[in-house]
């Protein structure tokens, strides 16, 4: 059997796609439905070597444990190029039945602007269900009708992708959360069918900020398709406070471990002031193994120290003094494999 790689993927998907309505989910390796998926891109510079910067582990409900893929992020073979690529192939952001945006505080081909959210991330879905991926990349996704392409900017860090699949029911709330995130939206289409339900989202898709209510900061329960539950935290620039110390940990009631991106002189120490602590960590540790420190690591995530609280956030922010002005979110869950996974990622944090 001729073995013709990412052509023969990519036609699936299209047919796929055009005839057989396939549901738009996150995609696996395999180009097949999963509820939700993690991507650890891994950086160029290891403690021990060097690598290609394009690198990267696999994580989803089916494979349970940290894998090295067997593509890198540039291709769009990989989960994240199949999951956007239903967005990409057959001109599907040109649909009227489809709503989809990109955000970015760092888009792709323009210049940065002040005053909104330090938070990077797709949405993509139609009447039935669809995919947020939410990821820490600057520059990407590039604009649909150039396809998928990883930026050159992205092989020096590590960075993190959470692809989880929602019913349609869940993407009102997640619009409402995106309201408290300020998000650069770049590129973005919410049809005439779509607005009773997305108007907070077609009027970020013009550029509008909103006046905020008398909160500025919000929580969320988001179920997945398959009943996954997870809790969305937004804030707004006007919580001033670190997210993780100031918010999440008091909120889910643990100690978390934190990885972030230190680099500017203005790094947050770990913080044991609260009743409930935001530890640095130091040094992330991969399956291989791979080593390397948190100052190359562009990613965001935290969890908890103790082992049976079992929390685990992906999201936006780093700890640093500057960062508590930007608005910006976590998504968490108490999933034992992303917990487990994520949790062994610890190899050192520096206690208060």
């Amino acid at each position: 059997m001729e073995q013709c790689g990412v052509r023969c993927k990519l036609i699936i998907i299209y047919l796929c796609f055009t005839d057989c309505r396939t549901d738009i989910t996150c995609r696996n390796e395999a180009g097949e439905p999963v509820d939700w998926f993690a991507v650890y891109k891994l950086p160029k510079y290891l403690i021990k070597e060097v690598g290609s910067g394009l690198e990267y582990m696999y994580l989803d409900s089916a494979v349970e444990t940290w894998q090295m893929s067997k593509f890198t992020v540039n291709t769009s073979e990989g989960a994240i190029g199949l999951t956007l690529n239903q967005l990409y192939i057959g001109q599907a952001y040109t649909s009227n039945s489809t709503v989809y945006a990109m955000y970015n505080d760092g888009p792709p081909d323009m210049d940065y602007r002040k005053g909104h959210g330090h938070t990077k991330g797709v949405l993509f879905f139609d009447h039935s269900q669809g995919f947020w991926l939410s990821h820490s990349v600057p520059h990407f996704p590039y604009f649909p009708e150039r396809g998928y392409i990883y930026p050159s900017s992205g092989k020096m860090y590590g960075q993190t992708a959470l692809c989880v699949t929602y019913k349609y029911g869940q993407f009102p709330i997640i619009a409402r959360q995106l309201v408290y995130l300020i998000p650069r939206v770049y590129n973005c289409s919410v049809p005439s069918s779509f607005l009773d339900d997305l108007a907070d989202l077609a009027q970020l898709c013009k550029g509008s900020q909103f006046p905020l209510p008398s909160s500025s900061k919000n929580i969320e329960s988001l179920l997945s398709a398959k009943g996954e539950k997870f809790v969305s935290f937004a804030k707004s620039e006007h919580f001033v406070d670190d997210i993780y110390a100031g918010w999440v940990a008091q909120e889910l009631g643990t100690d978390l471990l934190v990885e972030t991106w230190q680099r500017n002189g203005g790094e947050l120490p770990s913080n044991c002031s609260l009743a409930h602590h935001a530890m640095n960590v130091q040094r992330v540790g991969l399956p291989g193994p791979t080593l390397f420190q948190s100052h190359i690591d562009h990613s965001k995530w935290c969890v908890s120290q103790r082992w049976e609280d079992q929390w685990a956030c992906v999201g936006d922010l780093n700890r640093e003094r500057a960062q508590a002005f930007r608005a910006g979110g976590l998504l968490c869950t108490r999933n034992p494999f992303i917990y487990k996974a994520f949790r062994q990622l610890v190899a050192w944090y520096k206690d208060c």
